[in-house]
């Protein structure tokens, strides 16, 4: 009865405000990755190069410096460079002939589940790139094949290896010229929208599951409300992130930000399974502002970046407030603000759902998940061990759901449960009272023996 009472309080005050530790428990399961693939088949004007012009040009700089010693190798490299965003037409050329080559892009982002049967929240902007964007995309991709040809020339004529960073610097220097000297045209252009949601598997690891999805319904990216309904199909008792009642997010409010930072997810350094697990940044709300269309958005501090588009932003009980959106530039870098990000209010969110006449609910199974994960947390192993069995019945998939199983039953084995411990003590209580009681009888019975008889 005791525990019990513990238990429920313990519950009350979880349903209020929790740990980032046991928010990210609960909710990053039902964050998803993202992915609009474009493809098609690209026609580009075949570029030539005057080689008698460009070796003019390096032999041009080879001869400032005749020693060796005036001008490093990436001081050279910066002025060829240079000279080829000058005057591109100097050593390139348009023919009348024509390239043919099959290309897709990836646009990435995030998302998360608002039911069980797999509708889910994103921007607009991850599936509805617009079609500068996309050109721009093919342009780089098709002619990354020339860009690598050129590079290796140009390693030739210098009688080095280039870095990584140079390569870089070189890859946007052509991507300039190709853009300007070349046309192309888009053919036969496709759009395949999929998410990557984490999964269990035996051995108590989590994989990734690609999963098609399609457009329910979606607004426009900024300025825009820029909101998109998307729609997994033949999937039951997702992991589910729930929406916050409140109508707009409050000044000061501590926020948390689930997503797939592109920084991250595609850091070379991580494994393609590391970078599929949302990372979680933390933050404050400095202001509700409104956009140009009028409706409000919310000022936060949370780090974001490309990629995390899409991702939810949730207060201290674990509630979607707001969708991350767009960022801040720096007037004196032209890079993104780290400190001024801005999200769409969760009243947005739900326009959008009432529209698609979808009722955003949480799965019996992230319910029951929930509860286990305050019961983890607290300790009370036994409790959230019936928990976790009663989420894998109703689906075996759920990610991270294994791991808990195994933890809960190694605390329980170790007699770390709390509701064992309490009952260990209740009973040791019980058994102190029942030897002191014991013990009042005998001291008794012996006092009343002592006395004298009456007659």
């Amino acid at each position: 009865m005791l525990a019990g009472l513990l238990t429920g309080i313990a519950g009350g005050l979880q349903a209020q405000v929790i740990s980032a530790e046991q928010a990210y428990a609960a909710n990053a399961p039902g964050v998803v990755l993202v992915q609009s693939v474009f493809s098609a088949t690209v026609y580009v004007n075949k570029v030539e190069m005057d080689d008698r012009r460009f070796n003019r040009l390096v032999d041009s700089v080879r001869k400032l410096d005749t020693s060796g010693s005036m001008f490093t190798a990436e001081e050279k490299l910066d002025m060829v460079v240079k000279a080829l965003y000058q005057n591109p037409f100097r050593f390139f050329s348009r023919t009348s002939q024509y390239l043919g080559q099959q290309h897709r892009i990836v646009s990435s982002g995030t998302g998360f589940f608002v039911t069980g049967d797999g509708f889910i929240v994103t921007n607009a902007h991850i599936i509805d790139r617009d079609s500068s964007f996309i050109r721009r995309k093919f342009i780089l991709s098709t002619y990354e094949e020339v860009t690598n040809a050129n590079i290796r020339s140009l390693e030739a004529s210098w009688e080095i290896r280039f870095t990584d960073e140079q390569r870089a610097l070189l890859n946007n220097a052509y991507s300039v010229i190709y853009s300007q000297v070349s046309s192309m045209i888009l053919n036969d252009l496709r759009r395949e929208i999929f998410v990557q949601a984490r999964v269990d598997r035996t051995g108590h690891e989590i994989e990734n599951r690609r999963l098609p999805a399609r457009i329910i319904l979606k607004g426009k990216p900024m300025p825009g409300k820029d909101v998109a309904i998307l729609k997994v199909d033949g999937v039951s008792e997702m992991p589910v992130l729930a929406l916050a009642s409140d109508s707009i997010a409050r000044i000061g409010e501590r926020v948390w930000v689930y997503g797939f930072p592109e920084p991250v997810s595609s850091n070379l350094y991580l494994s393609r399974e590391t970078g599929a697990e949302p990372t979680l940044t933390e933050g404050i709300v400095g202001a509700v502002k409104r956009s140009v269309g009028g409706w409000p958005v919310i000022q936060m501090d949370a780090a974001i970046t490309h990629g995390s588009s899409g991702s939810p932003v949730c207060n201290n009980r674990g509630l979607v407030v707001g969708l991350a959106t767009f960022g801040s530039i720096e007037q004196t870098s032209a890079s993104l603000s780290e400190a001024y990000n801005f999200a769409i209010p969760v009243t947005i969110v739900k326009q959008f759902l009432d529209s698609a006449r979808i009722r955003a609910a949480v799965s019996a199974s992230s319910s029951s998940f929930n509860r286990a994960i305050g019961y983890f947390h607290d300790e009370y192993y036994g409790k959230a061990m019936q928990q976790f069995v009663a989420v894998q019945k109703l689906n075996p998939d759920f990610p991270g759901v294994a791991y808990y199983i195994a933890q809960s039953e190694r605390n329980i084995n170790a007699g770390l449960d709390r509701d064992t411990m309490l009952q260990k003590v209740v009973f040791r209580i019980i058994a102190v009272l029942i030897v002191l009681g014991g013990a009042v009888v005998f001291y008794r019975f012996q006092i009343a023996s002592r006395l004298p008889k009456r007659k």
